[in-house]
């Protein structure tokens, strides 16, 4: 008794001195301008007004931010999808070499992608768009996403694909039918995480859309806060706050899928 009421003290605790950040970052986004520097642990001078800053500058930020993560997680579905079948149920030749080469991608720095996406992207005009940030984050989300749902697809059973090909279906109608619809939960993972990094993505924004204006994620639009010699530390946090709804929201739906997605490996018969 005594050692579970212990662990129990423990996890409260270290969950408290993790979740510490957020609360801070919603007293402050609560607190008025004048009373921030006295970091009362209570936003004693409560106020919305940061709020109201928030929803009249950076809705256009916003919906940037979610025109690049829904857009990051159609591509990377698009070509995780059947690239993780083709690996993982199809002869493909050197799938081993395939591998070991989504794991390469994985280990390359960000910011030395950001530096050759910059120079390709000026030769090409695809500087200061929406389709060049969806190209670049895809480039982080597509190899976790191939390796994660190539993981799930080798162990669904290849009587059920037989099954199938003996009913007149082609790879391609196999694909479809049988091994998609099993893979639901990877997918969903793997859809998630492409949306976060898109969502949360501040290096590829700020080295690929350098000229400003609307079109610019949220990450971006944070910045419009931070000066050189003044920080709006209200309407920074107020947007800190906003920003994280839509990524808590997908966490606490999706889960259950997540859960499955990364766990579950086989199906049973």
């Amino acid at each position: 008794m005594n050692r579970s009421w212990w662990t129990i003290a423990v996890a409260v605790l270290l969950t408290a001195i993790m979740l510490f950040p957020v609360y801070w970052m919603v007293n402050v986004s609560l607190t008025r301008r004048e009373s921030i520097r006295r970091g009362e642990l209570l936003p004693f001078d409560f106020t919305t007004e940061h709020y109201v800053v928030v929803l009249r500058e950076q809705l256009p930020y916003l919906g940037t931010s979610l025109l690049v993560g829904l857009g990051t997680v159609l591509v990377t579905l698009l070509v995780a999808a059947p690239a993780s079948f083709a690996l993982a149920k199809l002869a493909v030749p050197g799938r081993r070499l395939l591998n070991f080469m989504l794991i390469v991608a994985q280990m390359v720095p960000a910011v030395v992608m950001s530096l050759g996406f910059y120079s390709i992207y000026s030769r090409i005009g695809l500087l200061n768009t929406v389709p060049g940030l969806i190209l670049a984050d895809s480039t982080i989300a597509v190899p976790f996403a191939v390796m994660l749902v190539t993981a799930f697809m080798t162990g669904i059973p290849r009587e059920l694909m037989q099954a199938a090909q003996l009913d007149g279906a082609s790879a391609w109608r196999t694909f479809r039918s049988v091994v998609l619809p099993m893979s639901r939960n990877s997918m969903i993972t793997a859809a998630l995480f492409a949306f976060l990094w898109a969502w949360s993505d501040f290096l590829f924004a700020s080295t690929l859309d350098r000229e400003g204006g609307s079109l610019r994620p949220i990450t971006m639009g944070i910045y419009n806060y931070i000066g050189a010699q003044n920080q709006e530390w209200g309407p920074m946090m107020a947007t800190a706050v906003v920003a994280s709804i839509p990524a808590a929201a997908l966490l606490v739906v999706a889960q259950k899928y997540i859960a499955a997605g990364v766990t579950a490996g086989a199906v049973k018969d």
